[in-house]
């Protein structure tokens, strides 16, 4: 195929690790799903108002989590995409970084206080930051020839 003969070989990890995080999405769909069940909290509605259900915090932590990661999911994709041609093997690691501590920065945000978010969620951003790296490197390689 063509693509395999332009992509460095190393580049089905990238491919692998954009899978992972599709699957983790998948979990914090499925979770959303599950809270709007528990917390009564019924489509359209987008966030629970706390005057209107108890359970608003908690409800809004987990859709928040969620919400939060589908708003990072572009800028990951496209970083580890562009990044993973020139440097596979790094934006691997630094996406399975990503892709575990979002795990944690969902899992963490949905107990229901904001700041659990961060113990280990706080290592995705610095993840992005070395895959931004990454894509300047990159850039600067092409530009250069």
């Amino acid at each position: 195929m063509a693509a395999e003969n332009l992509l460095p070989r190393e580049y089905g990890y990238v491919v692998l690790v954009l899978v992972f995080y599709c699957f983790l999405n998948l979990f914090m769909a499925f979770s959303v799903v599950k809270a709007r069940k528990k917390y009564k909290v019924y489509f359209p509605t987008m966030y629970a108002l706390e005057s209107e259900n108890k359970n608003a915090k908690l409800f809004n932590c987990v859709q928040r989590g969620h919400q939060n990661s589908l708003e990072m999911m572009p800028k990951f994709f496209m970083l580890m995409i562009l990044g993973g041609i020139g440097y596979p093997l790094t934006c691997v690691a630094l996406g399975s970084i990503y892709v575990i501590s979002r795990y944690f920065y969902f899992t963490g945000y949905s107990t229901g206080d904001p700041h659990n978010r961060m113990k280990i969620g706080k290592f995705s951003f610095l993840a992005i930051i070395g895959l931004m790296i990454c894509n300047i490197l990159f850039g600067v390689k092409l530009v250069r020839g």
